[in-house]
């Protein structure tokens, strides 16, 4: 049945093909929330008009895949990083190649542009955090303590702050003009994906792998708030003040949330049908929500008027049912605002490799070889030429997206025997392998209810050894898919167990299968590698010591399941594709094996 566009709350806006390859990162743009930068497998970054067709700008330069890329607060520049680890800066006024940063050892994974000057940061795969002055073409600090990927970056409002957010589980905060970390964060359990500070308050939230929303109290440097329910990894948030009311919005697999804080509470849920939501911006009191799958990118709108943002909580969600009291307008709050001063970063510590220097040879190459092609003048001209030039015409304001009028897109009607021709080809392909594939589910079925039977007896390893004996991966997937979310149930017998079957994972022509297994290896390396190495470097016990013989005869045997893994990594590694980021992580974690 048509849904009237007056009671539609969620629709698809765009669908479009972004890259000749893979899509692998994209960010809007938060000033305007009507830009769009996607990056490619191909090293390409493209910039387009949110819903306009047309890629406005192409622009070139990158070796190796685009991981991350983000939009300056203006928006007149846009900075990517690649798998290799280097960075480039584009002027998109200009439309010509800015600045070539190199410096990290690994795939770029986080970047921010610094409020106020000329200056961005970035997180890498070396666990290593750079802070670079653009204008110089140098490192001005590098900030060293996580000991996992750093997956997020952000600047505080005032550019005082930078806070990290890292696969290690946690939050660190940086003092930029002292150079050192203020405190750390640790309450997650597992990979944090995002942080974001209030616009005005001292607060931070972040999202993590583990399905929370944490909102932390800069002043007193404490979790003053935790929200349980995320349908999958928190991938976004925005943390808002007025007119916003005072929530937050995260945005998951398939749904956006709404929280309010002090206390928590959950005031609604949306079902947005975005999949893995990878960016959104507030505009219009529209939220805007990008994701890709492949080459494909896929615009949605959510109508916040129709959201709610107060009052009582989702049913269910949480068990405090009162309502939420009006909003503190914003002046008011108790809580300390952020000083609007124009504050830069040249008080900060040089550290050697941030001294002033010219560009290499190989800079000033990678530089000439870099280009921006405009692929749409007319749109690049609306929206970039001439920013600095005197407008005679009143400046074209940006109306909301208007929902369409039905769910779906409306073809034209087919008549005769076109109509009935694609109609039987239709069925036919429908009906194509459906006996077979129903064979194989009814098959899959009952051997997931075989597994559960044994799991339902509380013995793990005996779990795996039962859907390993079915030699069907796609059991042995299902199954590891469960424990992976709940690290505490791998012991070392798991790990001998299941090691086999992961090097048959990660060897898949199955995405799915792929991810799963280097998921599994992540973690077995993290909880046993210490374990593995300490037992097999300790010197002979005296006596007769049963229990650390058996302890010592598994570790021998996943040291040597894994030095078996790490060729299939390295070989991995050393592909470009949309996992070659992850293995050349998993390969980071199994050096240690080659010593």
């Amino acid at each position: 049945m048509a849904q009237s566009s007056a009671t539609k709350v969620a629709w698809k806006l765009q669908d479009m093909v972004a890259h000749s390859s893979n899509v692998s990162s994209l960010v809007l743009g938060k000033s305007s929330s009507r830009l769009l930068a996607t990056g490619g497998e191909d090293c390409r970054v493209n910039i387009w008009a949110v819903n306009k067709p047309n890629c406005i700008m192409s622009l070139t330069g990158h070796n190796t895949p685009v991981e991350c890329v983000q939009f300056s607060s203006s928006e007149e520049q846009v900075v990517a990083g690649s798998q290799s680890g280097s960075l480039r800066v584009w002027d998109l006024e200009a439309a010509k190649i800015l600045r070539t940063l190199t410096g990290h050892k690994a795939n770029i994974c986080s970047l921010d542009f610094h409020p106020f000057g000329e200056y961005l940061a970035s997180g890498s795969m070396d666990t290593n955090i750079k802070l670079w002055d653009v204008r110089r073409k140098g490192c001005v600090f590098r900030y060293k303590g996580h000991t996992q990927a750093v997956r997020f970056l952000a600047f505080s409002p005032d550019g005082k702050w930078l806070a990290s957010a890292s696969d290690d589980s946690t939050i660190k905060l940086w003092d930029l003009t002292a150079g050192k970390m203020i405190t750390e964060f640790t309450s997650h359990t597992s990979s944090v994906s995002i942080v974001q500070f209030h616009p005005n308050e001292y607060l931070l939230a972040s999202g993590s792998a583990d399905r929370t929303i944490k909102l932390w109290d800069l002043e007193k440097f404490e979790m003053i708030g935790s929200s349980v329910g995320e349908t999958g990894v928190v991938r976004w948030i925005s943390l808002f003040g007025a007119p916003f009311f005072f929530c937050l919005y995260s945005g998951s697999e398939d749904t956006l949330r709404v929280y309010g804080w002090e206390p928590d509470r959950c005031f609604d849920a949306v079902h947005v049908a975005w999949g893995k939501v990878a960016d959104l911006a507030i505009c219009n009191n529209q939220m805007i929500g990008v994701s890709y799958s492949q080459m494909n990118v896929s615009l949605h709108v959510v109508d916040l008027s129709r959201v709610k943002k107060s009052g009582s909580v989702i049913q269910g969600l949480i068990q405090d049912d009162k309502p939420l009291a009006v909003p503190t307008p914003k002046g008011t709050t108790l809580r300390r605002n952020y000083e609007r001063t124009n504050t830069s970063c040249n008080r900060q510590k040089r550290s050697p490799e941030g001294e002033r220097r010219s560009p290499s040879s190989e800079e000033e190459r990678d530089e000439k070889e870099s280009s921006a092609e405009i692929t749409n003048p007319d749109d690049y001209r609306e929206i970039f030429q001439p920013r600095n030039a005197i407008s005679r015409t009143p400046p074209k304001t940006n109306e909301p997206f208007p929902a369409p009028l039905e769910d779906g897109e409306c073809k034209p009607a087919q008549s005769g025997k076109t109509s009935v021709a694609s109609d039987e080809e239709a069925l036919v392909q429908i009906r194509k392998g459906h006996d077979t594939m129903c064979v194989m589910l009814t098959s899959r079925h009952k051997n997931l209810d075989m597994v559960r039977i044994v799991w339902a007896r509380n013995n793990i390893k005996a779990t795996l050894d039962s859907a390993v004996s079915m030699n069907d991966l796609s059991i042995v997937v299902d199954v590891l898919n469960i424990i992976n979310l709940k690290p505490s149930l791998w012991k070392l017998d798991t790990c001998s167990s299941i090691l086999p079957q992961i090097e048959e994972l990660l060897q898949s022509k199955y995405e799915s299968y792929v991810q799963t297994g280097c998921t599994s290896l992540r973690l077995i390396l993290k909880r046993f590698w210490p374990l593995i190495s300490d037992t097999l470097t300790a010197p002979p016990s005296v006596g007769v010591d049963i229990t650390r013989e058996e302890r010592h005869q598994k570790c021998k045997a996943c040291y040597k399941q894994l030095k078996n893994l790490s060729n299939v990594v390295k070989l991995r590694a050393e592909q470009v594709g949309r996992h070659g980021s992850t293995f050349k992580e998993l390969q980071l974690l199994m050096a240690p094996l080659d010593y």
